[in-house]
């Protein structure tokens, strides 16, 4: 449930954490592990930018999975 509130603010740097007993909002699982910038709040999930090799990606994650980088 904490996980579910979390809030991000646009610009903190986030893990990608699948949790995989919430499917709603889930990343495809090639991000698993990677991080990314959050950029927006859309609804009650963020979207997050990232770069997949060379190209650039927008992802948008509900907060279960994700991760607060310190």
């Amino acid at each position: 449930i904490t996980r579910r509130i979390q809030q991000f603010e646009n610009g903190d740097m986030v893990h990608i954490i699948i949790d995989p007993s919430i499917q709603k909002g889930q990343p495809h699982s090639r991000f698993h592990g990677k991080t990314a910038k959050v950029v927006d709040k859309k609804g009650k999930a963020y979207i997050l930018a990232l770069k997949d090799g060379n190209k650039a990606k927008e992802l948008i994650v509900t907060p279960e999975h994700l991760k607060l980088q310190e």
